[in-house]
C-alpha cells in the first residue's frame, strides 16, 4: 500500500481508457493509482519493480488474455487482488477468474458510480481480519464483495425491454439518441421509450441533452454515460 491507501495498478490496452480508469481509482477516498500500463509484458515488468495491492485488469491484451496473466502472477507469487474489466459476458471465464484471485469483475462500459460501489466493498473486506467467531462472521466478510440486489424497477418498466433500450443506446456511440430514435430502434412507442430513458439518466447510466436548432421545443438527445 501507499501510505494508508491501497495501491492500484491499471492494465488496460486502450490507452483513452487507461486514463479514465486511472481517474476513476484516484476519486475514490483510500486508493491511489501507482501504474498505467497497456500489456501483459508491460504489467509483469511494473510488478517486479513495485507490487501492489490490487490490479484492476483487462481481460482483452494485444499480448494474451488476462486471465493467463493473473494465472503466471499467482505462479510467479504475486499476491495482489485483481478486478477483473471485460465486455465478455462469459461465465466460464467468470468461474476460472475465481481462482486465480479475481475478486470483482467490471462489465464494459461502466460508470463511475459502478467502479466506486466496487472498490469501497473491497475496501471493506480487506478491513476484515483476525479469527472468525462463527459461520455468520465467514459469510458477513465474504458478503462485502458482492454488490447489492438491482433495485426495483418502476412500476411499468420490464427487465428485458431495459436491457434492449440500454444495448440500443450503447451502440448509437457519442452520438446518443432520441426518445423517438430508441423507439424505432426498440419496437416501443416514444412515450415509453422517454419514460425508459430518463430511468437510465436517474440511475446514473445515461445523460441528457437539448437539441437547438429546430422549429418549437428542442429534443431532448440521450448518451450512454
Amino acid at each position: 500500500m501507499t501510505g494508508s491507501r491501497i495501491s492500484v495498478l491499471v492494465v488496460e490496452d486502450d490507452p483513452v481508457a487507461a486514463d479514465a480508469h486511472a481517474l476513476y481509482v484516484n476519486r475514490v477516498p483510500g486508493f491511489v493509482t501507482v501504474g498505467k500500463v497497456h500489456s501483459a509484458a508491460e504489467a509483469r515488468r511494473a510488478l517486479e519493480r513495485a507490487p501492489v495491492d490490487l490490479i484492476l485488469l483487462d481481460l482483452h491484451l494485444p499480448d494474451g488474455h488476462g486471465l493467463a496473466l493473473a494465472r503466471s502472477l499467482r505462479a510467479a507469487g504475486h499476491q495482489a487482488d485483481v478486478i477483473a474489466v471485460t465486455s465478455a459476458r462469459d461465465l466460464a471465464v467468470v468461474r476460472e477468474g475465481v481462482s486465480l484471485g479475481v475478486v470483482q469483475y467490471v462489465l464494459k462500459p461502466f460508470t463511475f458510480a459502478t467502479l466506486r460501489d466496487r472498490l469501497l466493498r473491497y475496501a471493506e473486506y480487506r478491513t476484515t481480519s483476525g479469527e472468525a467467531t462463527g459461520q455468520d462472521e465467514v459469510d458477513r466478510a465474504l458478503a462485502n464483495l458482492r454488490s447489492p440486489a438491482p433495485a426495483a424497477l418502476p412500476k411499468g418498466l420490464s427487465a428485458p425491454t431495459l436491457e434492449r433500450v440500454t444495448q440500443a443506446l450503447r451502440d448509437v456511440g457519442d452520438g446518443g439518441m432520441t426518445a423517438t430514435g430508441a423507439a424505432e430502434a426498440v419496437g416501443i412507442s416514444r412515450i415509453t421509450a422517454r419514460r425508459y430513458l430518463e430511468h437510465l439518466v436517474d440511475s446514473g447510466r445515461a445523460v441528457r441533452s437539448p437539441q437547438y436548432g429546430q422549429v418549437g421545443r428542442p429534443e431532448l438527445i440521450y448518451t450512454w454515460k
